[in-house]
């Protein structure tokens, strides 16, 4: 879910096993030449998806951490072609952290026009509504309260455990 710290995780937990990082919303960007606003409001949410789904598709089966936008998951059939390429972690974190997180932050179209309050319905409603999808990740890790060091420190404790 956005502000979960899947982006700056990703680059840390990416960092320590020394392979590359990879976003699929800036690999988006980098393809379209427009920022993921631009996108949801020149082509809507629909295209935005398919894009989305094309960068998981390149972006599968690298020997890389990949960070997904917050959507990814409650796409059919990604769930799947992602546990298929390695594993899959969901970092949790409540509505209420979420939206301090992603508070004063521009460029995020399903928040926009906002206020703090319609910001956290609506990242409750996004919760509640991806649920189901997030929760078919491999590991479910807990965010509240921790630093992105901390969230690492979990990620790269349960990749060794698999081992």
């Amino acid at each position: 879910m956005m502000g979960s710290g899947k982006s700056t995780v990703g680059c840390e937990v990416a960092r320590r096993l020394g392979v590359p990082a990879q976003d699929s919303d800036a690999q988006i960007v980098a393809r379209c030449g427009r920022s993921i606003a631009a996108i949801f409001a020149e082509e809507g949410e629909a295209a935005f998806r398919t894009l989305e789904r094309e960068a998981i598709e390149r972006l599968a089966g690298q020997e890389c951490v990949v960070s997904l936008g917050g959507g990814a998951m409650a796409q059919p059939g990604v769930p799947e072609r992602l546990r298929a390429s390695g594993p899959v972690f969901y970092l949790m974190a409540s509505p209420e952290t979420l939206a301090a997180r992603v508070a004063g932050e521009s460029g995020r179209p399903l928040l926009e026009g906002l206020d703090e309050k319609g910001r956290l319905a609506r990242l409750s409603a996004k919760l509640e509504e991806r649920r189901a999808a997030y929760e078919q990740a491999d590991h479910h890790v807990e965010t509240d309260g921790l630093s992105p060091d901390q969230v690492a420190d979990q990620v790269i404790a349960l990749l060794e455990a698999r081992r």
